[in-house]
């Protein structure tokens, strides 16, 4: 028996949940998530996946999963299993969408490189102050002088100057809102005159601790030199040009959750907190304890294993398919030696793997990039009260996998168009 959970009772929904799904919301019903069905994916292989992958799901009673692999630079399976909604019984598939929390961070990093490449900004411009890309009167007088030297490569690096000491802001907008002195929902503003009116934690570049919160400034740098919102520029000047149509923002609740988009699920001992906008209403963390569409560049985006796969191929410095940015940059994402790095990727290893992983309420993922070529995404829509432990275990799930297929598909599922019937 499944133990997960949706907390409904006790707690009132932003809406309704019978008016999810937005029927009216546009569809690139041509794009790389409508083509690829689970169906592709069987080979002589395949059983093996199916029981390591329903198997996983059983022993850490998660609901779905959505699992792609890539090798040497093609797509070779991509599978859904599980549920992506466990009350209407609807399987997962390759093309669902799912929240990939800090997986986002990937997404911005490539973002900032693009600006970096096209010359917009530099890693080294300066971020806050009236000399520096963030303008805003609020930082014309701060509490601690050391904000005005943080760099666009600092905040990628975790390295700007704030820790997790006290928790982290960025999953605490109630406490950012409390010191700000701000009632309602907290917006990137808010963030802004927090950090104007506090001290750092140490001197920017000396160290790195972890900073949600620095990636959430990155995505108001991305705005004030491209003039787009943040989501808008992504989309329109990162992926859709490369072919990626269908990764988006999430949204906060499950009346707002898009078309295509599965559900997410707590363990059963997870009880309702108060929600993010200050109302005072308890909530179920997934949806309405955490703000999405604020953490956006930090953690907000929702993507298939699909098209994460089809973005990692296209940053991985590998030749068999073109990168969408030069080798210098990528080269530069992967220097994690002077507190440089890594940018975007949360762990580059001696042996040439590059790992991304993303947890949060009723979610977690990770995106791997091995130096053999054999590189892979595998997105959860449930949380393990292994919690941010848990991608380990995916790993070694995967490593099983590897280690167990002797040979896979010769096809390339990117570039796999449906008959017309």
């Amino acid at each position: 028996m499944l133990l997960f959970l949706l907390i409904v009772s006790n707690c009132t929904l932003h809406q309704e949940a019978n008016e999810l799904l937005n029927p009216d919301e546009e569809l690139d019903s041509d794009g790389l998530n409508f083509r690829i069905t689970n169906d592709l994916s069987t080979f002589s292989g395949s059983k093996l996946i199916e029981k390591e992958a329903n198997d996983f799901l059983r022993q850490w009673n998660l609901a779905g999963m959505t699992m792609s692999i890539v090798k040497d630079g093609k797509l070779v399976y991509a599978h859904g299993f599980g549920y992506a909604d466990v009350e209407a019984k609807l399987p997962v598939n390759p093309g669902n969408l799912f929240r990939v929390a800090s997986v986002s961070k990937l997404i911005t990093a490539v973002a900032i490189m693009k600006l970096v490449e096209k010359k917009t900004i530099t890693l080294d411009s300066k971020v806050f102050g009236p000399k520096a890309i963030l303008k805003d009167p609020v930082f014309s007088s701060v509490a601690d002088k050391r904000l005005y030297d943080i760099t666009v490569r600092q905040l990628l690096a975790h390295s700007g100057g704030w820790s997790l000491h006290y928790g982290d802001p960025a999953f605490n907008s109630l406490v950012v809102l409390e010191r700000t002195g701000e009632t309602g929902a907290a917006s990137i503003d808010s963030y802004c005159r927090f950090v104007a009116s506090r001290k750092l934690h140490f001197t920017p570049g000396t160290r790195s601790s972890y900073s949600n919160m620095g990636y959430m400034f990155l995505g108001k740098v991305i705005e004030a030199v491209t003039g787009q919102s943040y989501e808008k520029f992504v989309y329109n000047e990162v992926l859709k040009p490369v072919g990626i149509t269908d990764m988006h923002i999430g949204r906060s609740y499950l009346s707002d959750r898009r078309m295509n988009e599965v559900k997410y699920y707590e363990s059963e001992e997870s009880q309702p907190i108060p929600a993010f906008d200050g109302s005072g209403r308890l909530v179920p963390k997934p949806y309405g304890g955490n703000p999405i569409e604020l953490l956006g560049p930090a953690g907000g985006w929702i993507a298939s294993s699909v098209e994460l796969a089809q973005l990692l191929v296209l940053v991985d410095g590998f030749r068999n398919v073109p990168d969408m940015i030069s080798h210098n940059l990528i080269n530069q994402m992967v220097d994690d030696t002077d507190f440089r790095g890594p940018l975007g990727w949360k762990t580059v290893k001696d042996n040439g793997d590059w790992i991304r992983t993303g947890s949060m309420a009723g979610t977690s993922a990770i995106m791997k990039r091995q130096s053999n070529g054999f590189s892979w995404v595998v997105v959860l829509n449930s949380s393990s009260w292994k919690g941010p432990r848990l991608p380990a275990y995916v790993n070694y799930m995967m490593g099983k996998i590897e280690k167990g297929t002797s040979k896979w598909p010769n096809h390339d599922l990117f570039k796999h168009v449906p008959k017309k019937i």
